[in-house]
Parts: structure tokens; C-alpha cells; sequence
């Protein structure tokens, strides 16, 4: 028996840093949607009690360091399941680029493991456990659109932004969320999302106040530390994108575009300058689905 789950990136269309926590984590809130980028996960049963895992991308972690292999995992010993399985990640989102690509997988795993091993879990459940594994898989269980606050995982869920093309582009870089935040200063930062403001642009479907509302406030950390990620920031504006904004930690930055005949312009000039540019659709429904 096999399960296949659809496992889409996320944006951030804003996100704030509150304050930093004793345990070190910091208390966040960010407004988050799917995009029409996604991994697709495979999940087939084994009859022996064992985790394999299998990567489209030769550079992706095939052992616990790996999120799918820790849901399974999580799920296999809270829930005594006597059965195991091999997991096939078809790689479509770039790794360590901000766009919950490894937090996406889990959660897909999750959500297929729980079919597979008749299991009976709710979203909710399935969600709580999540949070175990990274603050975005709670979010990318549900998929769509939310606002996240805590570390992540306490979210409310938002109707989805107005239909728009999402442009995405990566340099060829790595970098570490846990770097960037360890070297935001939180009293120091100069600009704050305003959060109601895109809240209302959500609902009201307004794209201008959309596009004009898009602020993350650890770009002031890494466009500094990494000058490719401000070069893609100043060229997609150059070329006409409606509103540009660096997503998650970094490094991927998107464009929102809402005439289609922007999109190529933009894309071209994008892939004069780095080999990873995607043109897709925000998504912003639930993407739970069972693909088979």
C-alpha cells in the first residue's frame, strides 16, 4: 500500500520578532501562506518496524536529522505502530532556502503515515505533535493562510489572500535561521510589520495593500550578511514586481505580481542572475490533500 502527499512551500508575508525568551527561542508573529511550489512525499508500507528514506536531491539527510524521519518516528513510538515504512521525497522546493520546505515534508508525512497506518488523529493532534519536530510544521500540516504566533505554533486561520503570480528566486547560498536570529537584536530593530494592516488586506482581498505591507524584520540581519540576497531584492523591484520581500530567514526573496504580463519580464531578468526562479500561483486554501 502507498500513500502520496502533496507538500507545498510557504511565504511569509510578514514577520515579526517580539521579543527573545528565556529558553532562547523568540516569541514571533507572522502572517504565512502556501504557494504552488511543493515536495511530493511517498509513503509505502513495510511490514518490518523500520524507517527508509529516500531523496530526489542527492544533498537532502537520509537519517534523523531528516523532519520526515523524525514524524515517522514520533509517530511510530507514541503510538506503538508495529509497521514501518519507506519514504520518497520528490524535491522540488530548495533546501535552507526560507520556505519551510523540510517542515513541509514532516508534515506531509504526518498527514500520510496517519492514513497509512490507521491511525484515526485529527489535524489538531497531528499539529500539537508537529511542533515537536519545528515551529512551521504546525502551520504546514494545515496549509493555507494563518497568523502565527509563539514560536509558530499557536495559529489562526485566515481566509486566503486574493489570487496573485508568485516570483521566487534563490542564489546559491545557504543560510542558518538559527544564525540569523542569533544575531537580530530585537530592541534595535527598525522597522515592525504592521500586522493588522496585512490582516486586512487578507480579508478585504485587497492586493495593493497587500503587496505595500510586506515587512520581515530578519532581512535587517541577513541582506547584510549576505549581499547576493539584496542584489535579487533590488532587481526584482527594478523589474517591476508589485511588492518584493525576503521570505523566512532567508535566502529565497519573492515578488508578488498581479498581471501575468509582468511575470515573464521579471522571471528573465531573474534567471540572468541565479539558476533557481520559480513562477507560481499563492495557493492560500487548506492543502491536506491525499494525492492517492
Amino acid at each position: 500500500m502507498r500513500v502520496s502527499v502533496k507538500a507545498p512551500a510557504k511565504i511569509n508575508l510578514t514577520l515579526d520578532v517580539l521579543s527573545k525568551r528565556p529558553d532562547g527561542y523568540h516569541d514571533v508573529e507572522m502572517v504565512m501562506t502556501t504557494v504552488d511550489l511543493a515536495d511530493r512525499v511517498d509513503l509505502t508500507l513495510l511490514r518490518s518496524r523500520e524507517i527508509l528514506i529516500d531523496c530526489s536531491a542527492s544533498f537532502v539527510p537520509l537519517d534523523q536529522r531528516n523532519h520526515a524521519f523524525k514524524a515517522a518516528k514520533l509517530l511510530m513510538e507514541r503510538y506503538s505502530v508495529d509497521k514501518g515504512v519507506h519514504i520518497y521525497i520528490d524535491k522540488h522546493i530548495p533546501v535552507a532556502a526560507g520556505l519551510a520546505g523540510g517542515s513541509s515534508d514532516a508534515a506531509a508525512t504526518l498527514r500520510g503515515l496517519n492514513k497509512l497506518w490507521n491511525l484515526g488523529l485529527t489535524l489538531d493532534e497531528l499539529a500539537t505533535i508537529g511542533a515537536e519536530i519545528g515551529s512551521d510544521v504546525p502551520f504546514c500540516v494545515y496549509g493555507g493562510t494563518a497568523l502565527a504566533k509563539g514560536c509558530g505554533e499557536k495559529l489562526t486561520h485566515l481566509s486566503s489572500p486574493t489570487s496573485c503570480w508568485v516570483i521566487l528566486a534563490k542564489p546559491p547560498i545557504g543560510v542558518s535561521t538559527a544564525d540569523v536570529y542569533g544575531n537580530l537584536r530585537v530592541d534595535q530593530i527598525k522597522k515592525h510589520p504592521n500586522t493588522e494592516r496585512m490582516l486586512d488586506a487578507i480579508l478585504s482581498k485587497n492586493f495593493s495593500l497587500m503587496a505595500n505591507n510586506l515587512c520581515n524584520v530578519l532581512e535587517e540581519v541577513t541582506l547584510t550578511r549576505y549581499p547576493q540576497v539584496m542584489q535579487i531584492k533590488e532587481l526584482m523591484i527594478q523589474s517591476g514586481a508589485d511588492g518584493v520581500l525576503m521570505s523566512g530567514s532567508g535566502p529565497t526573496v519573492f515578488g508578488l505580481v498581479q498581471k501575468e504580463a509582468k511575470v515573464h519580464r521579471i522571471y528573465n531578468a531573474l534567471r540572468g542572475f541565479v539558476k533557481d526562479v520559480y513562477a507560481v500561483r499563492i495557493l492560500g486554501g487548506g492543502e491536506t490533500e491525499i494525492l492517492d
